[in-house]
């Protein structure tokens, strides 16, 4: 199976200097064979191929501007392809047509393929070999054993230099085991197990939204461009990372121990992009991470052959008894946090009683 493993690295000023030349270089290549695509097509109605536009870079882009000579040709190569991808996207899936990419993007990266052995991690000597880079000092601290496929250097809008090694590797499952658990997702509590559990919200953005708010407006009021802007805008995105890293960590714990003990995991589809339309609780949803720890969810699970199930968007999981599947309609008001059944009379977390009808309802798919 396919793994990427991600390290941080920390190249001198040479190398600093020539990674951010290749992301300008790909960055270049990508608007330049994307606004020849778009070109051709309005003027002759012809479409090209990801192959005619790698042809027209090594023919005429190569030719026309020498410094393109200067970088890893491989990352070009992928630049090429990725905007061929956006293409397919937009004609197959119905995605936004094709964007041309800005300098000022936060956004900075670039992918190489290995050829013979021009990438290497070198764990005794914590140092990553790249293509045009040499040895770039790095942080190797999850060692892997397997065939390197390619590698993607990125940088963050901190300024951290990261490189991403996709492996192709072994995994090893974790026993199995008969328990089945369903999950509702929530903003007081971030997750209700049906055995009970709930795990806190831990309301991330509330512990920095002071901190965050006071750096913000010390960058309104500096001068756009000027070094202290960019001093103070690297301080701001400090923040957002710190938020990200540990929202990010919070998760990967949680989802862990959800697979570790559990053979199938069972969950609502939320459809989180309609519900942060409600302004009152945007804010709070975005917090939460439900996409990413679904998301994690159904990863692990795969990894690690158990089942993830997602039940539909509109079971009233909420509002029907899980003892004798009387439906309460009263229970649509979010205040109500304990209920009463008024045909058999049984008591009801409101968060622990979702939880059990989603498992029930999930069960069915099996």
């Amino acid at each position: 199976m396919l793994k990427a493993y991600k390290y941080r690295i920390y190249p001198n000023k040479a190398q600093e200097t020539l990674i951010q030349k290749t992301f300008g270089c790909c960055r270049f290549v990508y608007n330049q064979t994307l606004a020849y695509r778009k070109n051709l097509y309005e003027t002759e109605k012809k479409s090209m191929s990801k192959m005619d536009c790698n042809n027209h870079v090594n023919r005429v882009l190569k030719h026309d501007y020498e410094w393109l000579k200067e970088v890893d040709k491989f990352a070009l190569t992928n630049a090429i392809y990725s905007m061929d991808n956006a293409y397919q996207r937009f004609f197959k899936l119905h995605a936004g047509y094709p964007k041309f990419r800005s300098k000022h993007s936060n956004r900075r990266s670039y992918t190489t393929c290995i050829t013979g052995t021009n990438i290497k991690v070198l764990f005794d000597e914590n140092k990553i070999q790249l293509p045009k880079l040499k040895l770039v000092r790095a942080r190797l601290s999850c060692p892997f054993v397997g065939q390197i496929k390619q590698a993607t250097v990125s940088q963050t809008p901190t300024g951290k230099y990261f490189v991403s090694v996709l492996v192709e590797t072994e995994h090893k499952p974790i026993p199995s085991t008969d328990k089945a658990i369903g999950i509702d997702l929530g903003i007081k509590d971030l997750l209700i197990t049906s055995d009970g559990e709930k795990y806190d919200n831990k309301r991330i953005i509330k512990q920095y939204e002071n901190k965050l708010a006071r750096e913000q407006r010390r960058l309104s009021r500096k001068v756009k461009g000027s070094n202290n802007y960019n001093k103070q805008r690297i301080k701001v995105a400090r923040i957002h990372e710190k938020i990200h890293n540990t929202r990010i960590d919070y998760l990967h714990k949680i989802t862990h121990k959800l697979i570790s003990e559990n053979q199938v995991i069972v969950s609502e589809d939320l459809a989180v992009s309609n519900m942060v339309q409600n302004h009152n609780l945007a804010k709070a949803i975005s917090d939460c991470g439900w996409y990413e720890l679904t998301r994690q969810l159904a990863y692990k699970a795969e990894w690690n052959n158990r089942k993830y199930i997602k039940i539909g968007r509109f079971v009233a999981s909420s509002q029907i008894c899980h003892v004798c599947g009387h439906i309460n309609p009263e229970t649509k008001d979010l205040s109500v946090r304990e209920w009463d059944c008024p045909q058999c009379g049984a008591h009801h977390d409101r968060d622990i009683n979702a939880a059990i009808n989603v498992l029930n309802e999930g069960l069915k798919c099996l």
